[in-house]
């Protein structure tokens, strides 16, 4: 097998679920790629019959300010960060993506998203099969076990998202 290009955990860090699919957005695409995200979207424009509305679709508003304040990025009212709404490209449209970047590293790259994206597939079919095993168990025996399959359950789970409390400025602060 070939050295990665990519660490399988920094691809899997640029997969968000949006809509209920698995998207990655153009700018991690192009950062991926080795090339500019306005590279990036000027070869998809460029190929735009490739790309229907189930391959890649454009953040909206809310989407998009979700989006920016998950990875803390910089003011947009001082024109830094984010200047337009990211594209998102499904499992398809990384896919279709290697037709229209056709370097060596996109292609490399391509591969290796494409399999990430099938590993986690897999783990999550997994996951629900083993769901499902631990649901037929708990019929099949009483309730003296039923603390062991709600410690199962839990652990299955993902976890919450706990209220930090409130936020800590870090930096700098001027006297008055």
């Amino acid at each position: 097998m070939s050295k990665e290009l990519i660490p399988q955990g920094l691809i899997e860090s640029k997969i968000f679920t949006v809509r209920g699919h698995k998207v990655m957005l153009d700018r991690d695409l192009a950062m991926l790629y080795g090339v500019t995200t306005g590279a990036l979207n000027q070869a998809v424009a460029r190929n735009r019959e490739r790309f229907p509305i189930d391959f890649m679709f454009q953040l909206n508003h809310v989407e998009t300010k979700n989006w920016i304040s998950q990875i803390v990025i910089s003011n947009s009212s001082l024109k830094m960060g984010v200047r337009r709404r990211p594209y998102a490209f499904t499992e398809n449209g990384v896919s279709m993506l290697s037709t229209a970047l056709k370097s060596p590293r996109a292609i490399a790259v391509n591969i290796q998203i494409m399999r990430t994206l099938t590993r986690m597939r897999r783990f999550m079919e997994a996951h629900s099969e083993l769901k499902l095993k631990i649901e037929e168990l708990e019929k099949k025996y009483d309730s003296q076990f039923k603390s062991v399959f709600d410690a199962i359950k839990m652990m299955m789970e993902p976890p919450e998202a706990a209220d930090p409390g409130p936020k800590k400025t870090i930096g700098f602060k001027p006297e008055k």
